[in-house]
């Protein structure tokens, strides 16, 4: 079976124990923030002020 392209990118990441990361989706562009610490962890949008969801330009990723 052929790789896929992946659809999500890593754009920041920082900490070992105490992971933050932020990740993009290459299809809409949103944006996601993951933390982990220990053995749990979550994953949530990653609101501007006004709460709208915060959005990469998509074609900053495309390869």
């Amino acid at each position: 079976m052929a790789k896929t392209e992946d659809r999500f990118v890593k754009t920041y990441s920082q900490g070992t124990i105490n992971v933050t990361e932020i990740w993009v989706d290459k299809q809409t562009g949103i944006n996601y923030l993951f933390h982990a610490s220990g053995y749990s962890g979550g994953l949530t949008v990653l609101l501007n002020r006004d709460g709208t969801p915060v959005v990469t330009t998509v074609s900053k990723y495309d390869a």
